[in-house]
């Protein structure tokens, strides 16, 4: 049966939360300072220490340092004084989560039925250590390079806590599947993961995405509507490209990753949410904040951990691997038997790939579709690839054309400079995502027609975004 042990100077307390806990199915043992917690476990080694921050001979804090197997004993912090820099120290300490007084029942019921027994954990992050070693994957992302290697050590270190992850990396590095990984190697991982992309919603929406709305609370509110924080509620919820949410709505978002609760758009009432949030942005965060995008509050609660994705060009003898393996997955879809000609994986791993991992799965995916069964080594594409960085692009207008018609000139130099990632062409042209897709459609080229991305770009992962 596991045990968890109680340290706090108030009795009172101490008694509910053993009889809440023992209610449970956990055994219980009480300590009134950091003396009597160091004795209780020697006593048995608890798999959950309950630990107020502020103790008669010491901070809680000072209890985290001193375990020897931080992977088999969480920590929660209990605090009366929560603060975003409380939260965040607690985290990067070892902490597995913290919880505010008074405690909230629910919420702590919610982190005891997370308690992992050690050993699942442990063999599952071993398994994927063994597959790491045979096929270069672990969990849902895929790369044998040093950089990837290092990578994977950080996400099982950090997947097992309840710690905050930032993912910062360039379009197309795999930051949702890094955070589905995430996911998967938590204590969470039978619960809902969703992702949503803050920069894809309508500001005048988001906020009902987020956090839902109350029949009647707008316009065309004609029923009740559950947010994202409601329904992964117990899980995981990805915040991709953070960095675009509206700044007014920030202050919301920094409340409910501090409190675990929220109101509905048309309501005063209060709903407690339970969710670990990751999240990710393609821009550079300490940048962000400067240009005032993301507001420094919200940015220090949520880069608890960082994590860097590496771009591909980076990522030395991954690019042969992978346009293997989705060559692999297009044969085994279609049952089908192409191979590359020689020379072929030579072109691919001299190219820059500005779309990463994106945009090389989708050119593998069109050479597939073009090809017979060699695929061949002369990929056209590739010598139309974008100027190196730094380089300057020239577009040719001549006097007399149209306001019109050199914006959409300017916007198709953009996309082929980008090779067809939509997202970097727009923040290059200093317009949102929306009026790109905007302009695209006005131009006849909305992604999805046929033959869109043959009039957009010349480079590999057209339409791409």
């Amino acid at each position: 049966m596991p045990h968890v042990l109680i340290v706090d100077d108030d009795a009172n307390t101490r008694g509910a939360l053993a009889e809440l806990v023992q209610s449970d199915g956990f055994t219980a043992a009480e300590a009134a300072d950091l003396r009597e917690a160091r004795i209780q476990m020697t006593r048995q080694r608890p798999e959950v220490v309950l630990i107020d921050l502020k103790l008669p001979d010491g901070n809680g804090m000072d209890l985290i340092a001193e375990l020897e197997e931080r992977d088999a004993t969480e920590v929660i912090l209990i605090t009366g004084n929560a603060s975003v820099d409380t939260a965040i120290e607690a985290l990067r300490a070892g902490a597995a989560d913290y919880l505010v007084k008074p405690v909230n029942v629910a919420r702590l019921r919610a982190v005891l039925s997370r308690v992992p027994r050690p050993a699942d954990l442990k063999e599952q992050i071993g398994s994927l250590r063994g597959e790491l070693l045979k096929f270069g994957r672990f969990g849902l992302l895929l790369g044998d390079s040093p950089v990837m290697h290092r990578l994977y050590d950080q996400i099982a270190r950090v997947a097992p806590t309840e710690a905050t992850v930032l993912l910062v990396g360039e379009s197309g590095t795999g930051k949702e599947l890094a955070a589905q990984t995430l996911h998967e190697l938590s204590r969470r991982r039978r619960q809902p993961f969703l992702a949503v992309n803050c920069g894809a919603i309508s500001p005048g929406l988001i906020e009902s995405e987020m956090f839902g709305h109350e029949r009647g609370s707008f316009t065309g509110a004609d029923r009740q509507h559950k947010g994202y924080f409601e329904r992964a509620d117990g899980g995981t919820l990805l915040l991709d490209e953070v960095a675009e949410m509206p700044v007014e709505l920030q202050v919301k978002l920094l409340r409910v990753l501090e409190t675990g609760r929220f109101m509905r758009v048309g309501t005063n009432r209060e709903v407690d949410t339970d969710v670990r949030a990751i999240a990710a942005t393609n821009r550079d965060p300490q940048a962000a904040v400067e240009q005032g995008k993301l507001r420094a509050d919200l940015y220090h609660r949520l880069n608890v951990f960082p994590l860097h994705l590496p771009p591909l060009r980076e990522r030395e003898g991954d690019i042969a691997l992978l346009a293997g393996h989705f060559l692999r997955e297009l044969n085994q879809a279609h049952g089908a038997r192409k191979a590359w000609a020689p020379g072929a994986l030579r072109e691919l791993v001299g190219y820059r790939w500005p779309g990463n991992v994106r945009e090389l799965r989708n050119f593998v995916q069109r050479a597939f579709i073009l090809g017979d069964e060699t695929l061949a080594a002369e990929l056209p594409a590739l010598h139309a690839a974008p100027a190196a960085e730094g380089a300057a692009a020239v577009v040719e207008i001549p006097v007399g054309v149209s306001l019109a018609e050199a914006d959409r000139r300017l916007i198709l130099a953009t996309l082929q400079r980008c090779a067809g990632v939509k997202k970097h062409s727009a923040q290059l042209l200093g317009i949102s995502l929306k009026t790109l897709y905007n302009r695209l459609e006005e131009y006849g080229l909305q992604p999805g027609r046929p033959g869109a991305a043959a009039h957009c770009v010349t480079g590999p992962g057209a339409g791409s975004r």
